[in-house]
């Protein structure tokens, strides 16, 4: 076994039992006092569920706003034209645009982190099923990102809206915001974005639902969650 660095040393001495479930804002204390990295982490959540995505009856997918923000830049592109395009432009949108945003996108240009289109546009955007469908950036009206109201979605994704969405596990991943955010802003991000997993729970899921929280930061341990102080999991 390859011996440990004092570093490390001193973190299994912090950590104590691995096997220890944490309040949230313990936990999240925790990891800040554990942080070393010379940059703002991010604080992590993932969720083990009880479900198998492979069912259509126990997907597990949607958006939720943290109220505290997500601490990063998002970057968006709309898919309108006319007033709406107006609109989108006004609310903040990094791009916008119809058929030339189509080929500006084919010539690669895919550096967003959000695409929203107008019920309209999908004709011109389902020609970039191929492109935006792997990175998770296809509009859907599902999601509300297929909306005429594009001055709410812009603003929804700039204020700290994210998606969720189970992967083949069973797991899903998201990042709560930075640690540089107050332990109350945290706080507050992560029952918002629990009770929107808890309230999207499918009707295919069986016996437990939430089976383990783990939070951890961008260079951190993680740390387990107690659920039972999470009501519906």
């Amino acid at each position: 076994m390859a011996k440990q660095t004092k570093k490390q040393q001193a973190l299994a001495t912090k950590l104590g039992d691995n096997q220890q479930l944490y309040p949230v804002t313990d936990a999240i204390t925790l990891l800040r006092d554990l942080g070393t990295a010379k940059f703002d982490q991010t604080l992590e959540v993932a969720l083990n569920l009880g479900v198998d995505p492979r069912h259509a009856d126990q997907m597990v997918r949607g958006m939720v706003s943290l109220p505290a923000g997500t601490g990063k830049t998002v970057r968006v592109a709309v898919f309108a034209k006319g007033d709406k395009a107006a609109e989108a432009a006004a609310a903040g949108a990094d791009k916008v645009g119809a058929e030339d945003l189509m080929e500006d996108m084919q010539a690669g240009n895919l550096d967003y982190d959000r695409v929203i289109a107008t019920p309209d546009m999908m004709g011109v955007v389902g020609r970039l099923g191929k492109l935006l469908g792997p990175k998770g950036l296809m509009p859907n009206p599902k999601l509300g990102t297929v909306t005429p109201n594009v001055t709410q979605a812009v603003k929804d994704a700039k204020g700290g809206q994210i998606e969720f969405r189970v992967e083949k596990q069973g797991i899903i991943h998201a990042g709560l915001g930075k640690l540089s955010f107050s332990d109350a802003d945290l706080k507050t991000n992560f029952d918002a974005f629990v009770d929107a997993i808890v309230k999207a729970k499918p009707s295919g899921s069986k016996g437990k639902y939430v089976k383990k929280i783990t939070l951890s930061s961008s260079m951190g341990p993680g740390l387990k969650i107690d659920t039972t102080e999470i009501a519906g999991a």
